[in-house]
């Protein structure tokens, strides 16, 4: 099987290379004409031809540009570096046009795609359409009109969707998996570093972030002790953290650098508390818990004291300046105050509409506020934003997808301790926690986050390994999406 892929590929790759040679003379004389009269245009879209040439040969590094460069560039505000998209969007445009001009090359004549969808794949299509095909619909015939708002907010699972199904057609090998881990370990290791020196005021990186890394365009955002990094939203920064924590919890099951792997961890709770949002800690007690029950090693959870002590020891002025939020006259931090002074005045009287709960209001998860420093409310609590954005279709459909997820990951995580076993631990701690945390923010669509967590889905999912039964799935009627 693995031979006859191999060969496969061998020749893809032979037909890709033969084609290229009749299409340079035009883009050839275009460049020339640019380079002259447009050097930086000439060399943007050189860095582009030169994208697509390789992901169009090594088709596996789309998956690896997706795992390194989202973390590090999704905190860029949308057309702030890149007009209308943010860097990480671009590159999944460009590697993901790189794949299909390949398989438009290597097609053979007369082949018809078949699509048969895995259990996530199918709930992740239908939280796609829910939020987006219906509620727009539904407020075309309401006769509700239709800002550009609510479409670019139609498109954010389309967007995951594509993330999903760039890493999904990309990866075939447990050896490609375990480097897509490998880098997603090493990258989120400079977002903890970044987020904990950000947090803490050090190495003026705060002043550094400032250039790009605005949250949403309020720089003063940056003055609060919390740790947003390159993600620019410090809840995202610690979904990301407790994510890879989970991997390399189910990395240590089959490797012989657990010194290495518990030196990871360690930044990666330190980075987790640094975000100063005590959903994040919640989050990281439960990933924790779920993770030593998967991987059977209740014991792990007396290293988490020591550990715990020890990050809120690096990261005691962030909590301190938290803790201080509790001496308000009600007891409860502005910022929880707030959140649901928005939720009770913005958001939930729309929904007490029989036809709203049921259908959805809008795409849409912000109103325009001018008195709010960024214009805008946004919807901080992730079931409130699942009722608003799709009504119930998208409510049902999103605990579709969190059922189909933790019953594949269940199982995988079970019988495999490589590195698709490793990805398939990471997915269902980070679906577990998500689920959980949704109560509080949409930590579905946390960019970055949301990113990591649909890309260890895909990578959870891959059934050629060395050694290693198969997934559940393989043995049922449920296949891949055919490529």
């Amino acid at each position: 099987m693995s031979l006859a892929v191999d060969l496969h590929r061998t020749v893809a790759q032979r037909a890709v290379a033969r084609s290229w040679p009749l299409l340079l003379p035009v883009p050839a004389a275009l460049a020339a004409w640019l380079g002259v009269t447009h050097p930086r245009v000439a060399m943007a879209l050189a860095l582009v031809a030169v994208v697509v040439v390789t992901v169009a040969l090594r088709p596996t590094l789309a998956a690896y540009a997706l795992i390194v460069v989202t973390p590090l560039t999704a905190g860029i505000d949308r057309g702030s570096a890149i007009p209308l998209l943010r860097p990480n969007e671009a590159m999944a445009a460009l590697v993901g046009g790189a794949l299909l001009l390949r398989w438009l090359v290597t097609a053979r004549e007369g082949w018809r795609p078949r699509l048969r969808l895995t259990s996530i794949e199918w709930s992740l299509l239908a939280m796609a359409v829910a939020s987006s095909v219906l509620p727009l619909l539904f407020m075309a015939l309401r006769q509700r009109p239709i800002t550009s708002d609510d479409l670019l907010y139609a498109l954010v699972m389309w967007k995951f969707a594509a993330v999903y199904l760039i890493v999904r057609v990309s990866i075939r090998t447990e050896h490609q998996v375990r480097w897509c881990l490998r880098l997603s370990i090493g990258v989120a290791a400079v977002v903890a570093v970044i987020a904990i020196f950000q947090a803490l005021g050090l190495l003026h990186v705060r002043e550094v972030l400032s250039t790009y890394f605005v949250p949403n365009g309020n720089v003063g955002a940056l003055a609060n002790p919390r740790g947003g990094s390159t993600l620019a939203l410090p809840a995202a920064v610690a979904d990301v953290m407790i994510y890879n924590l989970a991997v390399l919890v189910g990395l240590s099951r089959r490797t012989h650098h657990a010194k290495v792997l518990a030196g990871f961890g360690v930044l990666f709770v330190i980075a987790a508390v640094s975000a100063g949002e005590f959903s994040s800690a919640l989050g990281l007690v439960i990933g924790a818990v779920v993770a030593a029950i998967i991987v059977r090693r209740p014991r792990m959870l007396l290293l988490g004291l020591p550990l715990g002590a020890l990050a809120a020891l690096v990261a005691w002025p962030i909590i301190a300046v938290r803790l201080t939020g509790f001496g308000t006259a009600s007891g409860l931090p502005d910022s929880w105050a707030g959140r649901l002074r928005n939720l009770q005045s913005y958001f939930w009287p729309q929904l007490t509409d029989p036809g709203n709960l049921l259908l959805g209001v809008r795409p849409s998860a912000r109103v325009v506020v001018p008195s709010q420093a960024t214009g805008y409310v946004w919807i901080e609590s992730g079931y409130t934003w699942l009722v608003w954005g799709g009504g119930i279709p998208l409510l049902l459909a999103f605990v579709w997808f969190v059922w189909a997820s933790i019953r594949h990951a269940g199982v995988v995580s079970r019988a495999r301790h490589d590195a698709v076993g490793a990805a398939a631990t990471g997915l269902l701690v980070g679906v577990v926690v998500m689920t959980v945390l949704m109560l509080f923010d949409p930590h579905l669509t946390y960019r970055g986050a949301a990113d990591a967590l649909f890309i260890l889905a895909a990578l959870a999912q891959t059934r050629q390994g060395q050694g290693s039964p198969p997934a559940p799935e393989a043995a049922n009627t449920e296949e891949a999406v055919a490529t």
